[in-house]
């Protein structure tokens, strides 16, 4: 069973950078496309971006611009490059398949605070 596993959250000032982490495992490669999705206090998880095994992006309009979507099919890695953080990119960031599967990872933690 493919499983995902995130990190690089953390706390950050407005203005800083993230980068997040998403290793993939259960497989021995990743033939999908691959997303990442932000789910913020009281809201409903939604896309920031994907990206296809070629590299081919996708963002979504509020956060384009600011992030970048990335990704090492050797590693079975997908990264999202945070820059400029605002407050409102506080939430938890999760990574999967596009669409989605039903199995989400734990995410990982993204708080834009001073």
């Amino acid at each position: 069973q493919v499983q995902v596993v995130e990190s690089g959250g953390g706390l950050v000032q407005p203005g800083g950078s993230l980068r997040l982490s998403c290793v993939v495992s259960g497989s021995d490669s990743i033939p999908w496309i691959m997303a990442w999705y932000l789910q913020a206090p009281g809201k409903q998880r939604e896309l920031v971006a994907r990206i296809n095994p070629f590299g081919n992006t996708y963002y979504a309009d509020f956060k384009k611009g600011r992030f970048t979507i990335s990704r090492d099919n050797g590693k079975k890695t997908i990264y999202l490059q945070m820059n400029s953080v605002e407050p409102e990119d506080t939430a938890v960031y999760y990574c999967n398949k596009f669409p989605p599967t039903a199995s989400w990872g734990r995410g990982t933690q993204v708080t834009v605070s001073s």
